[in-house]
């Protein structure tokens, strides 16, 4: 059985979409970050860089980076079929839109939300970050085949984008980047995944 370290409102609602659409058996270990639940001596054992998601593998084995847990989930279980074949051009590309977000939107999100982190003039951080995360959005708006990233079956880039997505206005999405708010509501909207998606809300 998987163990899923997360938080509410945090990047571990996509590894728990994925564990969900996968199959998976699992189950979640709330760690609360808004009561500092991450920063405990416990959990610093389990992530040493105290931060959600972290995925305990049913070998006992743990494993940080959320985009990481997604290419492992979709290798250890590829019946599900929620990333192409390894080694082909399509799982080239998927791979590729994946890291995208996750060096790219995930962490200009992080300087967003956070600007504290990375500096004292707070507000020209925000200003610089959500361009910078727009600029991106723009990017994948093209990139979009239809419905979903990569055609016409679901992914794990997919269920990354809602996530990521999730954050934002969604009538400002839908203005902005209609395709990108599209692939969200539809990803959002699966059997699995919208229990999911309602409690991650907010």
């Amino acid at each position: 059985m998987y163990r899923l370290y997360g938080s509410r409102g945090t990047g571990s609602a996509a590894v728990e979409a994925a564990l969900a659409e996968a199959g998976a058996a699992y189950e979640v270990v709330a760690t609360n970050t808004k009561a500092q639940a991450h920063m405990t001596e416990e959990y610093r054992i389990i992530n040493p860089r105290q931060q959600v998601p972290a995925l305990q593998l049913p070998d006992g084995s743990v494993m940080t980076e959320g985009s990481a847990m997604l290419l492992h989930i979709a290798d250890a279980l590829p019946q599900a079929g929620l990333a192409p074949a390894p080694g082909t051009p399509a799982r080239a590309q998927h791979d590729r839109w994946l890291i995208f977000m996750a060096v790219n939107i995930y962490e200009g999100e992080l300087r967003h939300y956070y600007p504290d982190r990375y500096s004292d003039h707070k507000d020209s951080v925000i200003d610089k970050a959500i361009a910078y995360v727009e600029r991106h959005y723009a990017i994948l708006e093209e990139a979009i085949e239809g419905p979903f990233l990569l055609g016409d079956r679901l992914c794990m880039a997919d269920i990354y984008l809602w996530n990521l997505a999730t954050w934002w206005d969604p009538d400002r999405l839908a203005a902005r980047f209609p395709k990108v708010h599209a692939l969200m509501t539809k990803v959002r909207t699966r059997p699995r995944i919208a229990p999911i998606d309602a409690a991650h809300a907010g």
